[in-house]
Formats: C-alpha cells, structure tokens, sequence
C-alpha cells in the first residue's frame, strides 16, 4: 500500500469494502509500516498506548513497526492508514 496522500477517496472506499468482505467486526488487524528511524516516535504517536514491535534495519536507516489492534470497523482500521501516511517516509505494507 502507497502513502495515503497518494490514494483518493474511491481507493478507500474499495479498501473498506474489501476489509469489511474479509473480516468480521471487530477483529485483530496487523498494521505493519516501514519507516525512517528519524520518524520513528512520530509512526508509534499513531498507535497511542498500544504496544508495537520495532525492528531496525541492518544499516539503523529505517525501522519495520508492527502493531496488533483489535478494530471495530473499516472506519477504524483506514484510520490508521491515513494517518500513518502522513508521517514523512512511511511505507505501508
């Protein structure tokens, strides 16, 4: 998945429709996320309390986050996307 800046609201809506076709609510969703290590703290701010996986690359450029949410929603989980996507550098995966 592309940053989120880069997709208009019909991609989202096809994104909802296949989450909600795929899942029943609520249920566990893993986000996973490539970052630069400089953007690392601003990547976890989206995940509030919630406890994430860190993993530095081999160089410490950039890091992987993996988190285990339980979601309520399409809403939600798109959400996260978003707004993950607009920290500078972020890769959604």
């Amino acid at each position: 998945m592309q940053p989120s800046q880069k997709k208009g609201e019909g991609w989202w809506n096809d994104f909802r429709e296949l989450l909600d076709d795929q899942n029943d609510w609520p249920a566990e969703y893993v986000f996973k996320f490539i970052a630069p290590q400089d953007e690392l703290d601003e990547l976890k701010s989206v995940f509030g309390d919630h406890p994430v996986r860190v993993r530095e690359s081999s160089k410490g450029n950039y890091v992987s986050v993996t988190a285990r949410m339980e979601m309520h929603s399409s809403d939600e989980v798109v959400a996260v996307y978003k707004a993950a996507g607009a920290v500078e550098g972020v890769i959604s995966l």
